[in-house]
């Protein structure tokens, strides 16, 4: 994952919602994958945020989420217009051939909208989105 030259080191890395479960289960490989990632690169979509608050059983697991997230992103990028166009397109053109979901197109526009690379586990999700820059996690 070393990256080099000035402009890499600025780029954003935005985290999809599966990395950031794994994490949230304690898995140390997700710890070490993140950490990998300067602080200040590390972003995520509003809509991983809200799905991480979506799979909480109950208002501490949302108080654990929260935490996480303000003590470890430094990003947190919501969908504007430019975005939602880019998502709009991306489901034109992927959505019928390659299963493209709603969420995984938003998250994707974000990465490319804001110059990013998106870290996955689910690169099948993403891997016809050409354009894109994926960082692969592998549990």
């Amino acid at each position: 994952m070393a990256e080099q030259g000035s402009s890499a080191s600025l780029q954003k890395v935005i985290f999809d919602t599966d990395v950031l479960i794994w994490y949230l289960r304690g898995y140390e490989k997700s710890r070490r994958f993140i950490e990998a990632v300067a602080h200040e690169r590390r972003a995520l979509s509003s809509l991983t945020f809200m799905e991480l608050l979506q799979g909480c059983r109950n208002q501490e697991e949302a108080h654990q989420v929260r935490a996480f997230v303000s003590e470890n992103i430094s990003f947190v990028i919501h969908p504007d217009e430019s975005i939602s166009r880019r998502a709009i397109g991306l489901l034109e053109h992927h959505a019928f051939s390659h299963g493209l979901r709603v969420v995984d197109a938003i998250i994707a526009a974000s990465a490319l909208e804001t110059a990013s690379s998106l870290a996955t586990a689910n690169v099948k999700h993403y891997r016809v989105i050409a354009p894109l820059k994926l960082i692969q996690f592998r549990p």
